[in-house]
């Protein structure tokens, strides 16, 4: 007599979440922010390849990004993040500037995003995100009000663009 052991089949795995970013819309005017980014954890090494992923690629290749030493876990001087190497810089972070991510493509451009802290409620993360990319502030950025938590997907590497001259993003 064959007897049949059923097989208990391989749980699919959970989804990651999307990634939690807004682009400033594209304008005339140079921004002193070019998005928000809310991450999930202060886990650099887990969070910024699934942000990097989900720039455009009009940024083209990010080979560095320049974060505030004192509000990410440890991480080494550089990382493997698709098919390229990505310095990554710690300095402290600036009076004016607080936390903030700098991303540098050779050639291409710099991207300053604001970072919202990963335990911010959605409401915080809300009235964060409006004032980082409300155009009508002098020296802001953003012109409409925004959704943080709308995900962005991945489009590829982070193209020929300079600060202010991408398309928008949500």
């Amino acid at each position: 007599m064959i007897t049949t052991v059923p097989t208990a089949l391989p749980t699919p795995p959970l989804p990651l979440p999307p990634v939690r970013l807004r682009l400033a819309p594209h304008g005339a005017l140079p921004r002193r922010i070019d998005g928000v980014w809310w991450p999930h954890s202060r886990d650099l090494l887990t969070q910024l390849p699934k942000m990097l992923a989900a720039l455009p690629s009009a940024w083209g290749d990010i080979t560095g990004v320049t974060v505030d030493a004192a509000a990410w876990s440890a991480a080494p001087g550089r990382m493997f993040v698709a098919t390229q190497v990505v310095r990554l810089h710690k300095a402290p972070a600036s009076p004016h500037a607080p936390d903030r991510v700098v991303l540098l493509s050779p050639g291409l451009g710099r991207w300053d995003l604001q970072v919202i802290p990963p335990d911010a409620t959605e409401e915080a993360a809300a009235l964060l995100t409006a004032a980082a990319l409300d155009d009508r502030r002098p020296g802001a950025g953003g012109a409409r009000p925004p959704t943080p938590t709308a995900a962005a997907g991945p489009h590829g590497r982070v193209g020929p663009a300079g600060r202010g001259t991408r398309a928008p993003r949500w």
